[in-house]
């Protein structure tokens, strides 16, 4: 089995990208081409992966879109984690965070049964939330430690506390564990690369949130020969366009911020 890390790596060297493409394939924005389809979530992620997957280092399906629509949303995602191309890792955004059982149960759904490379994880609970995971080799975590939203200042910046998830990531093995940083915040990005030198930073909040890919490419990669991030875009790629050509206009999206990102590196 091919680590999580392996395959970033891989897609870094093939595809010359730093990209994921965020498959938040809300059923209420499918393009009205798939109207007909008996499920629609399924045939749209296939055409988009059909499209960019020369495009992306990462897809990042969004658990969330996908329960909303029951069975079909539910087979439509073991359909779309099973069309990615194997070299490319698969990454669940499904921000997960409890103890126990309920988080080994978690992790047999995502790393044994579904098949993801990695997965998002909420810390909150304390260190007890991520010791399961480490129980699959090959698969990584990416904890919260920043994110993107407005309301991050309510919580992760009260008293610090984005400062002691990072420092607690610095002590784990990178290859194992990653940081969630969000784009938007850009006054703390070159702080967070250093308190974690090594880590692989998942990156939202490019695009529709406002994150400055030039904040981003300056302060929080490791450096241009290894640069240790994901950059994630997902509504402005997906959802370029509404007719039957989304795939194509996906397509054209997808490489033209591989490209912007390229020429920073």
């Amino acid at each position: 089995m091919t680590s999580f890390w392996d395959k970033y790596q891989e897609t870094l060297r093939q595809h010359k990208s730093l990209l994921c493409i965020g498959l938040d394939s809300d059923i209420n924005k499918m393009p009205s081409a798939l109207a007909k389809e008996d499920n629609p979530q399924w045939i749209f992620n296939r055409e988009i992966i059909d499209a960019t997957y020369n495009q992306v280092a990462c897809y990042k399906p969004n658990l969330a879109f996908y329960l909303a629509t029951g069975e079909k949303g539910m087979k439509a995602l073991y359909q779309t984690i099973a069309h990615v191309p194997s070299h490319i890792p698969v990454l669940l955004d499904c921000k997960v965070g409890d103890i126990g059982n309920t988080m080994s149960s978690y992790m047999k759904a995502f790393f044994q049964d579904m098949g993801v490379d990695a997965i998002t994880v909420n810390p909150l609970m304390g260190k007890d939330v991520f010791k399961p995971c480490f129980d699959y080799p090959g698969k990584m975590i990416f904890l919260l430690a920043l994110t993107s939203n407005p309301s991050a200042i309510d919580y992760l910046k009260l008293n610090s506390l984005f400062q002691n998830i990072a420092h607690d990531i610095a002590l784990l093995d990178h290859t194992k564990v990653g940081a969630v940083v969000g784009a938007t915040q850009s006054q703390d990005l070159k702080l967070m690369r250093k308190i974690m030198p090594d880590s692989l930073f998942l990156i939202p909040g490019i695009g529709a949130q406002g994150g400055n890919l030039a904040d981003v490419m300056r302060d929080a990669i490791k450096d241009k020969t290894d640069p240790r991030i994901l950059i994630n875009s997902s509504r402005n790629i997906i959802f370029a366009d509404d007719s039957s050509d989304f795939a194509e206009k996906a397509n054209g999206a997808a490489e033209e911020l591989r490209a912007e990102i390229q020429c920073y590196l």
